[in-house]
């Protein structure tokens, strides 16, 4: 049988972490050869080449970055790859997964994010299983595209590939701490090399590969709805170039004055129209689950008449982000009020079900 040539470029993380007695905690220390030889069953799965693009926490990570990891797949490829593996920390992997989906246009190849929630001296290190799945699903299926490979369950039977734009971090230690949220994981695979897939992929036969990526200057904030919230905390971010909001429920915010406890919601709403006069405004579900419907309360229609965007999105928060980010590298101002919702990688979902609860709550 031909092995599939797959590249695995290391950017650090708990994965290539051990146990330091300088700093008494794990340091992002191991090569790309130290991870070869942890785990030389890999070398029986595919073709491998390791290279060791930087050694650093994921948390670290900065736009520039991804522009850089974009730039090493493509060269990647290039060179006759069939598949690429990113070894990377764990805490802002679900970012990382969603830059590269939007960056990596008609990616010819499948990309996978792994890593570990344990680092690898640990004997219950989860790195072992990931890499070794993320290496079978490259070499048993025709996927294209960008992935993530962790645990299924706290158990080393299987691992699951995740919708890039679609997962989350839903725990800071277990091993199967990624999710998908609003949708269904994309296939289940075991280290023998069984690979299941449970929802559909598209396959871009004959596009060639073509980086969008993003503009390293650009400042996009993140603000959460809360109780006793003051204007002067969205106008701190009144010379940014985009500001995602966290609001609550079906997408309410605190702009209503009922009595004197609550004159500071009218500044909020004055505040409001003045960045969405100045930036792109985008609301995001506070809620993990579900879409917003900015058509269910009296106080909402004001909202899209002063021009803050999301209406019926389902996204995740860090998966707006970022899609706000690329965008206003890659398109016009003035075109991002119709794009943002637009569906560029499956990361809105057509529809609301329930069905992919099963996978979150098994």
């Amino acid at each position: 049988m031909i092995m599939k040539k797959i590249s695995i470029l290391h950017t650090g993380g708990t994965v290539a972490a051990y146990y330091s007695d300088k700093t008494g905690g794990v340091e992002a220390k191991y090569t790309a050869k130290d991870i070869l030889n942890l785990y030389p069953e890999i070398k029986h799965i595919a073709k491998i080449e390791s290279r060791l693009i930087q050694n650093m926490w994921s948390q670290d990570t900065r736009f520039s970055h991804y522009n850089v990891l974009a730039k090493e797949v493509e060269r990647e490829i290039k060179n006759g790859s069939e598949g690429v593996i990113i070894t990377h920390g764990t805490d802002f992997m679900h970012y990382t997964s969603s830059a590269l989906s939007f960056v990596l246009e008609h990616c010819p190849i499948p990309v996978i994010i792994t890593g570990s929630q344990r680092s690898s001296d640990r004997g219950s290190s989860d790195a072992k299983l990931n890499l070794i799945c993320s290496c079978q699903f490259i070499a048993n299926s025709n996927y294209q595209g960008v992935g993530i490979c962790m645990h299924e369950s706290t158990n080393d039977d299987a691992c699951l590939i995740l919708h890039p734009t679609k997962t989350r971090k839903f725990h800071t230690s277990r091993r199967d701490a990624f999710k998908v949220v609003n949708g269904k994981p994309i296939a289940r695979v075991t280290s023998q090399g069984n690979v299941g897939f449970i929802s559909k992929h598209n396959i871009s036969e004959g596009k060639k590969l073509e980086l969008k990526l993003f503009d390293e200057k650009l400042k996009i904030g993140i603000v959460k709805v809360h109780p006793n919230m003051f204007a002067e905390e969205l106008l701190f971010y009144k010379n940014y170039d985009g500001l995602i909001i966290e609001a609550s429920g079906l997408g309410n915010l605190p702009t209503t004055k009922l009595d004197k406890e609550t004159l500071e919601h009218e500044k909020i709403l004055d505040a409001l129209k003045v960045l969405a006069k100045k930036m792109p405004v985008v609301l995001s579900p506070q809620t993990i689950f579900g879409r917003l419907n900015l058509h269910v309360y009296s106080n909402q229609p004001i909202y899209q008449e002063i021009g803050l965007l999301g209406n019926h999105s389902d996204m995740t928060s860090e998966t707006t982000f970022l899609k706000l980010a690329w965008l206003l590298s890659n398109y016009k101002k003035n075109e991002i009020p119709k794009l943002i919702t637009k569906n560029f990688r499956d990361e809105i979902s057509p529809r609301t079900s329930l069905d992919y609860l099963d996978y979150v709550y098994s």
